[in-house]
Parts: C-alpha cells; structure tokens; sequence
C-alpha cells in the first residue's frame, strides 16, 4: 500500500494500545446474574449442568525471535504465543491470558494465570461452577476434562 514501516508500526502501536484500554468492555469473568445465564445455556446446549466456560489453548504464530528462540517453539515446531481463552455458551470471551511463550504447556499457562489462580485460591463450592477442559489441563474440583 506504499505506508512506511515506521508508519505502520506506529499506527499498530496505537491500535493495540486502544484496544488494551477497551478489553475490560468486552472480555470479563462473570459474576452473579450473568453466570447463571451461562450455566442454563451451557445446559440447554448439551445438558452438561454447572459449566461457566469453556477453557482451551491456542498458538498464534510469530516470527522466530532472536533473543531465547527455542522457549518460543511449540510442540508442533514452530514459533508462537500461547494464547488461553475461555468462554462462554454463545462463544464470547470471559477470560484471556496471552503471555506464555510457545514452549509453555497449558496446564502451566492456566496454573500462572489470573483465573487460574483465583480459582485455585478462591473455589469453595462446586455452586461456583465449573470450567471444561481438553486433556491438556488437570482435573480440578473446579475444571473438568476427560481424565476425571
């Protein structure tokens, strides 16, 4: 398109920065009132009661840095950030955690984050809800995967 680098560097730069400002608009946990809705939703879905989310990885691929370059390759070999999401029954995001380099494995991803945290010190009843998991993630009182 004929923009410099420095341009788009810059333009992204900004992007990025409003976007960050606004995530707390449109990505939180859910409390209360609106967790009930998703657990009905999640039971009118697939009849699994007392789901709160759904929790998965993802690899976003990045160019190879040059500075700790294997800590940024994943167990499919290449280069990436591990992303962690959870969502809700309609598929809206209530939890992302973006700082794991590729090399991190999810449970390690989960067990770091805010959320994962949080539950692991705050969890008291299964009246909270529960999270499902693939098997890349422990059995919790508060996570549900295939190996519990």
């Amino acid at each position: 398109m004929g923009f410099d680098k420095s341009t788009v560097s810059l333009v992204i730069d900004r992007v990025t920065d409003s976007l960050v400002a606004m995530k707390d608009d449109f990505i939180s946990w859910p409390y209360n009132q609106r967790k009930n809705l998703i657990r009905a939703g999640f039971y009118e879905k697939a009849a699994f009661p007392n789901v709160v989310g759904c929790i998965d990885g993802t690899h976003i691929r990045i160019t190879g840095p040059s500075i700790d370059e294997p800590a940024f390759v994943n167990r499919k070999g290449f280069h990436s950030i591990n992303v962690q999401a959870i969502c809700d029954h309609e598929g809206r995001f209530t939890n992302i955690s973006a700082r794991w380099l590729g090399a991190a494995h999810d449970s390690h991803v989960f067990r770091t984050s805010a959320i994962g945290q949080h539950l692991e010190n705050g969890y008291q009843r299964i009246g909270q809800g529960v999270l499902l998991g693939d098997s890349g993630y422990p059995c919790r009182q508060f996570l549900v995967t295939p190996s519990c």
